[in-house]
């Protein structure tokens, strides 16, 4: 279960991000999703969009560090395209299934 101080955070990370970047899913992961995090833990984002190139991979970096330097927390993402999930090798990554069976949609 993620944690109201959590899910206002990436909800500002996803308002911001929207804002440059179109996003088709993003999800929190991990231990601040299953609510076992502890005060060091990092917040795991996983991030699907259209198109990936090193622009928007460089503007996707930038923004979790703000929001995670605002907040005093490490921002991981895990940014894939809808072609690596769906054609790609991604698609059968076990992490990918585990994002998608028990990540908190945001």
């Amino acid at each position: 279960m993620i944690q109201d101080s959590d899910r206002k955070i990436v909800s500002e990370f996803r308002s911001r991000l929207e804002a440059i970047i179109p996003i088709l899913d993003l999800r929190v992961f991990g231990s601040r999703a299953r609510g076992d995090a502890t005060e060091e833990s990092d917040l795991d984002v996983f991030i699907k969009i259209t198109e990936l190139d090193r622009s928007c991979r460089e503007k996707i970096s930038d923004l979790a560090w703000e929001v995670g330097f605002k907040y005093d927390l490490v921002i991981s993402t895990f940014v894939v395209t809808e072609a690596q999930v769906k054609r790609g090798a991604m698609g059968a990554s076990p992490l990918l299934s585990k994002v998608l069976q028990e990540g908190i949609a945001i």
